[in-house]
Order: C-alpha cells, then structure tokens, then sequence
C-alpha cells in the first residue's frame, strides 16, 4: 500500500518504468510514492539498466531476514556512540552509499566508501568492513582497490600490524583536483580537434565553446577547492565535558 513496503508488484511497475524510459519521478507519481523511495530502489538494485524486478525483491527479503536474525553469529551490532539513534544511523548510511552510486561509484566500492565515512575513526580493517557489510573478505579487497586507485582511500599499518582502510580529511580536495584535471584533458582534445577540423567550420566552433567553458569551469573548481581546502581539517570544538560542539564561525 502507498507509504509502505514496496511490494513485488511495485517493484514490477518500477521495472516497466524504467524499460518504457520513465523518470524516476514519473515511477514514484504513479506508485504514490516518494521519489526517494524509488530512487534508492533502484540505485541498490543495480542501477536504471541493471535493475530486475524478482532480483530486488529477494534482495530486499534477504536483507530483512539478516536484520530479524538474533545475535548468534557474534555480529550484534555494537552500541552506537555519542547517544545515536542505530535505525537512524543504518537509514543514513544507505541514503549516502545511493547517493555515492548516483555519482558514479559502484554498488560495494560506495557500500564501503559510505561504511569509512561514518565513522568517527575514519578508519577500518578489512575484517571490520566485512563483519559492518555482512560481506565477503573478496568483496571488501576488491572495493578497497578501487578506491585506492581513485585515491579515495589510503592504507596504513597498525600497532597489530593489521592494515586498516583510511578516509583522508583531504580525500574531496583530492577527488576535486582529479575532476579539475580530467576536464582539463578535455580541454586540450577538443582545441586539438579545433585544428582538425578546421577553425571556421561549425564542428570545430562548437569545440571551441565546449573548451572555453571547460577550461573557466577547471579554473574556478581549482581555485575554489584551493581557497576551501582548510575547510576539510576543521576540527570539532569541544565542550567543557569532553564531547564535540558544532562549530560556528559567526
């Protein structure tokens, strides 16, 4: 029913969605529901051209099962800290993993990405990720490589000598640099192509206004992410008991 759990037969009416090119706003008007709902729907699903009815259905049953199972297995989950709210906190981290696969991350490298951080540490070990993702250590490694090639992650070694898996304060200056340079190459293809082409020729002007506004929008990425990057090392100021304050700067 509207509001509630999504049924097999939604999920068949968001598949026929999806196949007839429908918005995911389109999809959720006509199931009487959020556009939230769906989009996370999907995004955990495999994504718009990946996404299978029956699949997320048992998927999702899956997961709820997981959830009911008692604590047998050692996997309770530990007390959160700071008086948190635990459903609001796993509600949260899906939210942010959908939102790192609609950005461009894949399923498990945004599962993990999203699971270091939330953290308060910032940091995990394989075994940790594996035990907070209920998945398999294969999983884990291949997520980590991932990230580490895209320079989202670090590794370090620890007093145990145990490698744990680093969120870096600076890993969104270093994603924005990455950005500021790939447009940059894009840049100098298409004033390449301005040469091939011909620089009167419409093809080519249209490569010279893609590389113009290219090149002004790497520019103030650049200067924006420099002017702000001191941002990503604020601390949290600290109350006279010990515990974090939000910090105001006004």
């Amino acid at each position: 029913m509207p509001g509630g759990r999504l049924t097999q037969q939604d999920r068949r009416q968001i598949a026929l969605g999806l196949a007839d090119n429908l918005s995911y706003a389109e999809i959720a008007r006509r199931l009487a529901r959020p556009t939230s709902t769906i989009t996370r729907e999907v995004m955990r699903n495999g994504g718009p051209t990946a996404y299978r009815a029956d699949l997320a259905h048992r998927a999702t049953e899956g997961r709820t099962r997981r959830r009911r199972q008692p604590a047998s297995r050692g996997t309770e989950a530990s007390p959160q800290a700071h008086g948190r709210d635990a459903e609001a906190v796993r509600k949260y981290e899906e939210t942010f993993t959908t939102v790192m696969m609609a950005s461009g991350l894949p399923k498990m490298m945004a599962r993990v990405m999203a699971c270091l951080t939330l953290t308060d540490t910032g940091s995990l070990t394989a075994s940790e990720l594996v035990q907070r993702l209920d998945v398999s250590p294969a999983s884990v490694s291949k997520a980590i490589t991932f990230l580490d090639s895209q320079g989202l992650v670090r590794r370090e070694r620890d007093k145990h000598r145990r490698e744990r898996y680093i969120v870096d304060d600076d890993i969104w200056y270093q994603s924005m640099m990455a950005s500021a340079r790939s447009t940059a190459q894009i840049v100098e293809t298409a004033r390449q192509g301005v040469g091939i082409l011909g620089p009167h020729t419409p093809a080519a002007a249209r490569l010279e206004n893609v590389a113009r506004f290219l090149d002004f929008v790497s520019e103030s990425i650049t200067r924006a992410a420099e002017q702000a990057r001191d941002i990503l090392h604020t601390k949290p100021a600290t109350a006279p008991d010990g515990t974090a304050e939000p910090r105001s700067d006004h």
